[in-house]
């Protein structure tokens, strides 16, 4: 009788999947409604729906570095119904910067897919006398704590990149974390910040309509989206920052189902439409497996771990 039940069991686990979705998916976005990862969220999310009949909501959930969007997925049942498009803060940085987390960014999320790599830029408000880096690391020596670096908040890349170049360059700035790339943004361009590192397509428009200057690219290797801008490694030799996006699922969601949002991830950003806007966005994008992505994600919270140790960067 029990062997009979196990089998019974067995056949029909596969059935839950094979009814999926039969209601609405969520896509929780640890930040605000206009960064890269919102967008490539309703991206995905809209290409989904439109493939599969079920509406794909976006829930844009902030704060604490990314955290609260995570821990949210992380505490959600895992049933393929809730998923969180995150970045390289809450999945990578966050459990060097944090003294408390509320949630393991790697045994309680089943990794689904790297949506893509952004390539950021240093860009300072058009106020700050320095056309390059070399001028701005001049500029910050001789007026110790009088610049100012936003961030999207504590543990991005943007948070994460300005202690790296504070270490590297040996200056003296300070952080003013916002919850998310928009608001910083926003009072960059107001002056009541100085600079900021951010993703490539959140500020490059801006820097190319004269609003913002931008100096440098924050990557190993100079951009196709701004092949005239030098990398900050060629004035610090060493310095190098790149940003990403993946989606994640609640740990314990069934494989076919994370099978299956990858499949359709890797189909939309294949599609000769994002492929077409992506260099102009300052973004790239490989095929990857859950398990290629699971092992990056590993490889990235290592990376990582002895720089913020060593920036001194710490949130209690």
């Amino acid at each position: 009788m029990r062997l009979l039940a196990l089998i019974f069991l067995l056949a029909a686990a596969p059935v839950f999947s094979q009814g999926y979705p039969s209601k609405p998916v969520r896509i929780i976005v640890n930040f605000p409604a206009g960064g890269i990862a919102d967008l490539y969220a309703r991206i995905i999310g809209a290409k989904v729906q439109e493939s599969w009949g079920q509406p794909v909501v976006i829930e844009n959930r902030t704060g604490a570095g990314g955290n609260i969007g995570a821990e949210a997925v992380a505490r959600s049942a895992p049933d393929g119904y809730t998923l969180n498009m995150s970045a390289i803060g809450p999945h990578a940085v966050n459990v060097s910067l944090f003294s408390k987390m509320p949630y393991d960014p790697v045994k309680d999320f089943a990794p689904i897919a790297l949506v893509l790599e952004a390539e950021g830029l240093l860009v300072v408000h058009p106020s700050v006398p320095a056309n390059n880096v070399s001028e701005l690391v001049a500029y910050a020596r001789a007026n110790p704590g009088k610049l100012t670096f936003a961030s999207a908040g504590m543990g991005t890349a943007s948070h994460l990149a300005g202690e790296l170049f504070k270490t590297m360059a040996k200056v003296e700035m300070t952080h003013v974390p916002y919850k998310g790339n928009v608001p910083a943004i926003t009072d960059l361009l107001a002056g009541q910040t100085s600079l900021l590192f951010a993703t490539m397509p959140t500020v490059l428009p801006h820097a190319r309509a004269g609003k913002l200057r931008a100096l440098a690219t924050i990557g190993g290797v100079r951009s196709a989206a701004a092949p005239d801008l030098p990398t900050i490694g060629e004035s610090l030799r060493g310095f190098e920052v790149n940003n990403w996006i993946g989606l994640f699922a609640p740990a314990g969601t069934p494989p076919d189902i994370v099978k299956r949002w990858n499949g359709e991830v890797m189909r939309i950003m294949q599609s000769r439409d994002i492929q077409a806007r992506l260099p102009n966005e300052g973004a790239r994008f490989s095929p990857n497996t859950p398990e290629q992505f699971a092992a990056f994600v590993k490889g990235e919270i290592a990376k990582w771990a002895p720089v913020v140790k060593a920036s001194g960067a710490r949130v209690d």
